[in-house]
C-alpha cells in the first residue's frame, strides 16, 4: 500500500450493503426519536416550541414532528432524498440560531451554545452528503 489506497477492510465496509442504510438511520436516530417523542408527548412538544420563543408554538411543533418523521423516513426509503435531505437540513440550520445563540451569551452558556451551534452546522453538512450519495447512487 502507497499510502493512497483504501484499506481493504474499510472498502469492505463501504462496499457492505447493509452500510449506506445503517449510516443513515444513525444520522437520522435524533430526529426519528425526537419525532416519536413528540408525537407521544404532544404538551411537552408544544412547551419545548414555547420554551425557545417560537410562535405559534401548536403550529411550529407540529411543523416539526413531521420535518423530522416524514424526512427522516423518505431518507431510509430512498425516496425524495434530495428533499428530505434539504427540509431536515434547512430545519437543523434553523435549529441551531434558534436554540444555540451564542453570539448572545457569555461564560459556559457560549461555550455549550458554540459547541452545539457548531454541531448542527455538521449535521446540515451530512444531510448536503446524503443527497449527494443518494443522487450518485441511482
Amino acid at each position: 500500500m502507497t499510502g493512497h489506497e483504501t484499506p481493504r477492510f474499510v472498502t469492505a465496509i463501504l462496499d457492505w450493503p447493509p452500510t449506506w442504510f445503517v449510516v443513515r438511520l444513525a444520522l437520522l436516530s435524533a430526529y426519528l426519536i425526537g419525532g416519536v417523542a413528540k408525537l407521544g408527548n404532544w404538551p411537552s412538544a408544544v412547551a419545548e416550541q414555547v420554551h425557545f420563543g417560537v410562535h405559534p408554538p401548536e403550529l411550529t411543533a407540529a411543523l416539526t414532528l413531521l420535518v423530522e418523521l416524514v424526512g427522516s423516513m423518505l431518507i431510509l426509503w430512498g425516496r425524495f432524498v434530495w428533499l428530505a435531505a434539504g427540509a431536515l437540513g434547512v430545519f437543523t440550520l434553523l435549529t441551531a440560531f434558534i436554540a444555540s445563540p451564542f453570539w448572545a451569551m457569555q461564560g459556559q452558556a457560549r461555550f455549550i451554545a458554540t459547541n452545539d451551534f457548531f454541531e448542527h452546522l455538521g449535521l446540515v453538512a451530512a444531510f448536503v452528503m446524503v443527497a449527494m450519495v443518494a443522487a450518485r447512487r441511482r
